[in-house]
């Protein structure tokens, strides 16, 4: 089963727990708790800078505690909504300090991307499907690592990315269609 899917009761209790740290920010402390190692390792993985990613972290559970009556249930987990305040943070240093980004792909999401695209690859496509990886735009592969290197719903990638979830699909299958028109390119 996908970690990142809730049942119904879990989501409720959840629910009522925002409710509680809206009411008084010393319950946040509960949020916090529950979803700091994961922001923190979301983080992580675009910087791979340990104290970076200890101070957008902490700036992202800030900006929830302090927009936390601006959250509104839309039936994904809480987490979806800190984890686009926290790709916020990331994309707003990089933009900021025009440092050069840094994604982490392992061995997990580079067979979830390959079995999608239904493409057959032998060990040198691999090497060809890296080269593609890095030829794609920051929002491209914004969209590549939430799908298939978090292994996250369309749902909660439209959720983090601010976009709809039928847009989150369209344009996963249309990344997925351009790595394909690349490799059959390289191929030659």
């Amino acid at each position: 089963m996908n970690p990142h899917h809730k049942n119904e009761e879990e989501l409720r209790q959840e629910l009522q727990q925002i409710e509680s740290a809206k009411a008084d920010p010393d319950e946040f402390a509960v949020l916090y708790e529950k979803y700091y190692k994961q922001i923190y390792v979301f983080i992580y993985r675009r910087t791979d800078h340990e104290e970076l990613s200890a101070d957008l972290c902490s700036l992202t559970f800030l900006k929830a505690m302090l927009n936390l009556g601006k959250y509104v249930d839309r039936g994904l987990p809480f987490s979806a909504w800190l984890f686009r305040i926290a790709l916020n943070e990331v994309n707003m240093f990089y933009r900021k300090n025009k440092a050069g980004r840094c994604v982490s792909l392992d061995s997990k999401g580079v067979q979830n991307l390959i079995s999608e695209s239904g493409e057959n690859m032998n060990p040198e496509d691999h090497k060809l499907l890296m080269l593609a990886l890095g030829k794609l735009g920051e929002s491209e592969m914004q969209l590549i690592e939430l799908r298939f290197f978090e292994d996250r719903p369309f749902a909660e990638v439209a959720e983090i990315t601010g976009i709809t979830e039928n847009n989150a699909k369209v344009r996963v299958y249309r990344i997925l269609d351009k790595l394909k028109t690349f490799l059959k390119g390289s191929r030659r």
